[in-house]
Order: C-alpha cells, then sequence, then structure tokens
C-alpha cells in the first residue's frame, strides 16, 4: 500500500485528431474527477509551440479549475520564473489564494517551455537564457512580493520545481518544499535530495525539508494495456530524444507504427525502468519503491496517454489500489 498522498500533474497533451479546445474541455472534467476521488493536489505545467503539449496558461486553468471544485489544492507545476516578471507571478497567484483559500500552490521552476529559441526569446521579450543568478532572484523577489506587495490574506503555498542538484540547492537555500522530477531526470533524483535535506535552511514558508517527487505513471488492467497506453508518449520523446516534437500527440495505432530505432527503444526502457508503468499491482509497486528510495512526503503521478477516459481510469486504479497492502512478489 501507499501510505502518502498522491496528487496529479496534468501535461494538457493535444491529441491528434482533436483541437486545442477539446484539451482544454477534457481539464476541466478531468479536476472534477480527481476531486471527487481525493487526490490531494492538481498542478498545471508550463509549455509553449509544441503541437503535443497546449500553451495554456498555469496560472489561467488553476482559476478555471477552482471555480468548479471543492477539495483538491491546484496551481502551477510550474510557472517559469524567467518568462514572468515577479511582481505579476505574485499578483496572480496572491488573488487566487484569496479567492480560494488554502487551495492554491505556486510551482516555480526555471526552464523556458519551449525547445524553439526564437519562442523562449519572444517570452522573455529578447532576452537570453537566465543566469543561476537571476533565477535566484527571481524565485526570492516572487516571495518577497507575496509577502510585502499582494497581503490579500491566505498565501498560496510556494513550491520550487527541480530536475537537478542545482534546483535542489537553491529550495535548501530559500527553506521551500521542493517537487522533483522524477518523470524528467531519474537519474538525478536520490544525489538532488540528498543534497537538499542536507543543505536544508527553515524559512517562514517550510519548517524542515518536505519532498514531492513526480512519478510518470501508466496503470491499466492488464500489462498489455498498459504499454498500449504508454506508445503515444514514447513517440514524443523520440522527438525530444532528437531536440523537438513535430506532431500532436499521437493515438495509441498510431504509436504502434512508429519507426523505433534501437537507440531510441534502449533509452525508452531505461527511463521506464524508473517510472511506474503496469497493472494496478505493479504500479503501487514500482510507487512505494520509489517512495521508499526518496524518502517521499507525497508522490505526483503525470499520465501522458491518450484519450481522457483512458487517463482518468489510470488515476482510478491507482487510487483504488494505493490503500490495499501489497502481496509478496512470486518467485
Amino acid at each position: 500500500m501507499i501510505d502518502l498522498p498522491l496528487s496529479a500533474l496534468e501535461v494538457a497533451m493535444v491529441q491528434a485528431g482533436m483541437r486545442a479546445v477539446d484539451t482544454l474541455r477534457d481539464t476541466a472534467h478531468f479536476a472534477r474527477r480527481l476531486d471527487t476521488l481525493g487526490y490531494r493536489r492538481l498542478w498545471y505545467a508550463e509549455h509553449h509551440h509544441s503541437p503535443a503539449i497546449g500553451a495554456f496558461p498555469p496560472v489561467v486553468l488553476t482559476a478555471h479549475a477552482a471555480a468548479s471544485t471543492s477539495a483538491i489544492r491546484l496551481g502551477s507545476g510550474g510557472v517559469l520564473a524567467p518568462n514572468h516578471a515577479p511582481i505579476m507571478l505574485a499578483e496572480q497567484f496572491g488573488t487566487l489564494a484569496a479567492l480560494h483559500p488554502d487551495r492554491i500552490d505556486l510551482g516555480i521552476g526555471r526552464g523556458p517551455g519551449t525547445f524553439d529559441e526564437s519562442t523562449a526569446r519572444a517570452l522573455r521579450r529578447g532576452a537570453g537564457p537566465t543566469t543561476d543568478d537571476e533565477y535566484r532572484d527571481d524565485v526570492a523577489s516572487t516571495l518577497r512580493f507575496l509577502v510585502d506587495e499582494v497581503a490579500l490574506g491566505p498565501l498560496p503555498e510556494p513550491w520550487l520545481l527541480s530536475s537537478s542538484t542545482a534546483g535542489a540547492a537553491l529550495a535548501a537555500e530559500l527553506g521551500l518544499p521542493i517537487a522533483f522530477a522524477h518523470h524528467i531526470r531519474p537519474d538525478n533524483t536520490l544525489a538532488a535530495l540528498d543534497h537538499y535535506r542536507a543543505r536544508f535552511s527553515p524559512s517562514q514558508w517550510c519548517e524542515r525539508p518536505r519532498v514531492l517527487v513526480c512519478v510518470e505513471t501508466v496503470c491499466a488492467e492488464t500489462q498489455e494495456e498498459a504499454v498500449r497506453l504508454a506508445g503515444p508518449m514514447d513517440v514524443v520523446k523520440a522527438g525530444l530524444l532528437k531536440g523537438h516534437s513535430e506532431a500532436p500527440f499521437p493515438s495509441p495505432t498510431e504509436a504502434s507504427a512508429h519507426p523505433f530505432t534501437a537507440e531510441e527503444r534502449q533509452a525508452l526502457a531505461a527511463f521506464r525502468a524508473h517510472q511506474a508503468h503496469g497493472t494496478p499491482e505493479t504500479v503501487v509497486r514500482r510507487l512505494t519503491e520509489v517512495a521508499d528510495a526518496t524518502g517521499a512526503d507525497e508522490l505526483m503521478l503525470v499520465t501522458p496517454v491518450y484519450a481522457l477516459a483512458a487517463r482518468l481510469r489510470s488515476y482510478e486504479l491507482v487510487k483504488q489500489h494505493a490503500a490495499t497492502p501489497l502481496k509478496a512478489p512470486k518467485h
């Protein structure tokens, strides 16, 4: 069983054969269902200029979902600090926290949210990549504006998103809870979290190290179905390995015909070994292993599969089986 809170990351895939507006409609239904299932929080990721992932601002999706749910925490996972003025982030999420007390999270990350350099420069009004010092100043300024300038009452809960030791060091320095992107950089997870815990400095935001680990999770009634559902994201990852994503999120049928190279298959298999794919029992066991290895206080599941019904079914199966004691593995 998993004796930890479970949360979700919504990436808002734009599926082949569907319009972006259909994806938006699905995000609202998805939020309501996770609310009823009892997931702790639902975060939205910031992406730009990708045919496979919707360019939907996390603050807008958070506001929309908060208006039609009652208990689940909502927020960004994350907004990307280099793309936004710190005072604007503070005003936006401070306003949401005032409208929905004790339900809003402000997860802050660093990446550009795009593989296209011209898009990244447009987001930053012509500026180049941010430096470590600039990123630290942006995060610190956002936190300061939340307290000193917005002051609307209840504050959003800030988190620092990280996929490296450098991000973990900043979270420790600022005394923030850390959300680690195990679903992106699993090889970095243990070293980064050790670094974070060893150097953590308590703050008004967090008294002790607090760790959320995000795991790619694809759960289905059978192993074969889980493999089929994971196929479309494998196609997207194969493109990302080459530094681009050229097409909408493919269907499982389209993905089954994709000509992966031997190197791509090897890389995908190595990545999948760190995640949680398979039947409910397999997924729960794998999530338990990740939680034990990382000492996580919370697990966040990201389930990039085609079709809302299949995605929701994965979350339903995990939730249903997470409270069930695990059987001893067969030898």
